[in-house]
């Protein structure tokens, strides 16, 4: 069994075509697929879908690009969200200086508050990083020092240095679509030294398509593609793959049910 630790079912490009998404995924051996909140006001519909469908689970939280939008959340309101069966995780939240679609200060206030909540309710923060490192890493070494919370670095692009700080902090990596393109190199090399029992692996879909699909529309099924070139790169099983990478989303999303 496969999980895509990292897509987006409320979006609206899965709107008129949600049913087939949910089977197409089945069919491709993808068993679990965690739904991501990006917006505290649209958590409602983020839960339906979880509700909706029994493999799909979901995270309560506000990515970086709306942080100076949203309102802002409060650990007890995220703590409050959470408490439902299906909210398995916080996030994502993070940095994000690539687009700069938020003040990089309530960036990091959300940040913080989101690691918070995380660390208090036992539960993982999916961490969004884009042109960050620094200030990433800075936070993170900072509010580990102030009580040890579990979490996934999301999509990760980024170099050896970073992957090296990540993990020495018990974070885990997700790879994404990005790592099958043609320009990669460096980062599949920096992921086929990620230890195996830190990897998952995700479409972040809509978007990030793997290849041969590259900008068309990304979907849970795909997540087949990324997991076989991982596999590919790893030199190991597609099958060898799927196993370590779910019983490694089962390890860090501990209250998804087995």
């Amino acid at each position: 069994m496969l999980v895509d630790s990292h897509c987006h079912l409320d979006f609206p490009d899965f709107a008129d075509d949600l049913d087939g998404v949910v089977a197409r995924a089945g069919r491709a051996g993808v068993g679990i697929m965690l739904s991501i909140g990006t917006h505290i006001t649209r958590h409602p519909q983020v839960l339906k879908i979880a509700e909706r469908f029994e493999q799909v689970y979901c995270s309560v939280g506000i990515h970086p690009h709306e942080a100076g939008t949203e309102p802002p959340a409060t650990v007890e309101t995220l703590l409050s969200l959470a408490d439902h069966p299906k909210v398995v995780a916080f996030g994502e939240t993070g940095l994000d200086y690539y687009y700069d679609k938020s003040p990089r200060e309530r960036q990091r206030d959300s940040f913080r508050i989101h690691i918070d909540a995380a660390r208090r309710a036992g539960l993982p923060v999916i961490i969004h990083t884009r042109d960050a490192d620094a200030d990433m890493a800075a936070i993170l070494e900072e509010e580990m020092g102030q009580g040890a919370f579990t979490g996934l670095i999301h999509c990760f692009s980024a170099g050896p240095d970073f992957a090296t700080t990540a993990l020495r902090l018990g974070l885990y990596l997700s790879a994404s679509g990005i790592m099958t393109f043609k320009t990669a190199e460096s980062l599949r090399e920096t992921l086929a030294s990620v230890p195996l029992d830190r990897l998952l692996v995700e479409t972040d879909s809509p978007y990030l398509a793997p290849l041969p699909h590259r900008g068309k529309r990304n979907e849970p099924a795909y997540v087949a593609l990324t997991a076989a070139r991982l596999a590919e790169i790893r030199g190991i099983s597609s099958a060898a793959l799927a196993e370590a990478t779910t019983a490694n989303f089962l390890r860090l999303f501990s209250k998804v049910r087995r």
